[in-house]
């Protein structure tokens, strides 16, 4: 079971890198403009940015998971092939 992993095109890298800045800026530029005093700004900024930080932390999270059981998956599966192996050679 030879698996390919197909990376992303340079499209698309670009674009989430050009979609996460764009987002960041008009949220940065809507908190600026926002009628409220100078202390509510820096309070909403700073939900922003660590909720930004706890996405990218659950997201690569969400991903070392994935990973690490795909790579026991294939342990696993290597053992089992290597057994069938040897019953069909004792036989």
């Amino acid at each position: 079971m030879n698996q390919t992993i197909q990376p992303h095109s340079s499209s698309w890298v670009t674009f989430t890198y050009a979609s996460f800045a764009a987002s960041a800026f008009l949220l940065a530029v809507g908190v600026f403009f926002l009628p409220i005093d100078l202390w509510m700004k820096g309070y909403l900024t700073m939900g922003i940015v660590m909720l930004v930080q706890t996405c990218i932390t659950l997201t690569k999270t969400v991903r070392d998971n994935y990973e690490s059981g795909k790579f026991v998956n294939r342990i696993e599966d290597a053992k089992a092939e290597r057994l069938l192996m040897e019953v069909s050679k004792a036989a």
